[in-house]
């Protein structure tokens, strides 16, 4: 039997010539990624099991991205902990105030991971590298600290779904539409320790901040990654941009997938998750009596350039609702500049938003935007479990950037293409 793709890449990591489903295997690592609030409890086991030394100081990200610039004496210890171990040993990808983004935008930004790379991150959207054609995978702090010191991590070799993707996105329908409906329809356990692999005619139509988001929340589906197959659209990505020569691998064609799932792209609509779970979907069409207290337009999710193109679109010439906070937060220093150049950041505030600098921020009620009881948000983050965003009796629903604007300018959860 032939392997899929994810199963090509970890056979290849492992050295071996095949794996199989459920085979517990040792892979080498190419990239060991942490942010400030798992590292430092990563940099804790390191130095506890008396590692005294980096498996290698070019194969290791750390970017300080969720509490930073720090919010608080606690955050500011943790990032000074980041920072001197980062100094250390001389990690080279160490991305600091003025230089950081949030971490899965800025990996694939500055070519840090590429294609069929073998990824673990200490944070479980560590996932969104797939789009790229590699295996990425968030884990634990310990196994941070363990990868750190060895380049290696076990793993158990994924089943795989096998999502056919015909037709093509009619925008404003995005990325983050097709995995909300995705989610909606296998629930948030539907894909558990699965590899979700993306194929078909569709996929073309697809770009990479489409795919970036979509594998971003391969996690919301219990899923171990999610992946996309190397095309133009990759290949037109990582040139000039990747650190290390990219790897192409190609799922057999006779690969066994658990499960076939075919997605019309075409039939897709803007699509809501409603609180608590992200699989629990509605059509944005149906939220019109929904009132809103904020929008947040930005995280690992939906915060790239197209993200901010498609709230501009919205948004421009107009001011967001009486009563409503906007919060557009670029994903790195690079878009947000470009936002700036673009006229899109004057055009934001013009409509009555703040724009922050890159930061995971409110996604996971960390700062920038916290919830009091009782109060809605529409979120392009990822996840809208209970007390994600503030006070537990707050509630957050989970949106592309598109209907996250079109809602702003109404007040109630909107149909971008009413506006």
């Amino acid at each position: 039997m032939g392997m899929t793709l994810t199963q090509k890449i970890l056979a290849a990591h492992a050295g071996l010539p095949e794996v199989k489903a459920g085979q517990l295997i040792n892979a080498k690592l190419d990239i060991v990624l942490g942010n400030d609030i798992t590292t430092p409890v990563a940099i804790n086991e390191f130095e506890k099991a008396g590692f005294n030394q980096v498996f290698d100081k070019e194969h290791i990200a750390i970017v300080l991205d969720h509490f930073v610039p720090n919010k608080d004496i606690k955050s500011a210890t943790q990032s000074k902990q980041c920072r001197e171990f980062a100094n250390k040993y001389d990690i080279l990808n160490f991305y600091d105030v003025g230089q950081m983004g949030i971490e899965h935008a800025l990996l694939p930004e500055k070519g840090i991971v590429t294609a069929g790379d073998c990824v673990i991150g200490a944070d479980s959207h560590t996932c969104t590298y797939g789009a790229l054609g590699a295996f990425s995978t968030g884990v634990g702090s310990t196994d941070m600290a363990a990868g750190m010191a060895t380049g290696m991590a076990w793993f158990k070799v994924p089943a795989a779904i096998k999502f056919v993707l015909t037709g093509a996105l009619q925008p404003p329908v995005s990325g983050k539409d097709l995995i909300l409906s995705i989610i909606g329809q296998i629930g948030v356990d539907g894909a558990l320790y699965k590899s979700m692999e993306f194929t078909g005619p569709g996929v073309a139509s697809l770009t990479m901040d489409d795919r970036l988001c979509v594998c971003n929340m391969a996690i919301e589906a219990g899923a171990k990654n999610g992946i996309f197959p190397v095309d133009e659209v990759t290949k037109a990505y990582l040139a000039g941009r990747s650190q290390r020569q990219p790897v192409y691998y190609t799922a057999d064609e006779d690969a066994e997938y658990e499960q076939v799932i075919e997605i019309d792209l075409s039939k897709l609509e803007p699509t809501v998750s409603y609180p608590h779970l992200p699989e629990n979907t509605h059509p944005a069409a149906e939220g019109s009596k929904i009132k809103i207290d904020q929008v947040v337009i930005g995280s690992c999710t939906n915060g790239r350039l197209e993200d901010m193109e498609a709230a501009y679109n919205i948004l421009k010439g107009k001011h967001i609702a009486k009563g409503v906070r906007g919060i557009i937060i670029p994903a790195t220093m690079a878009v947000y500049k470009e936002c700036i150049l673009r006229g899109w950041t004057e055009a934001f505030i013009d409509a009555g938003c703040i724009v922050s600098t890159p930061t995971c921020g409110p996604c996971l009620g960390g700062y920038m935007g916290i919830l009091a009881e009782g109060e809605r948000c529409v979120s392009t983050t990822n996840r809208n479990f209970v007390g994600r965003m503030g006070h537990v009796k707050s509630e957050v629903y989970l949106a592309s950037p598109a209907t996250a604007a079109a809602s702003a300018l109404t007040g109630y959860i909107t149909d971008p293409r009413t506006v």
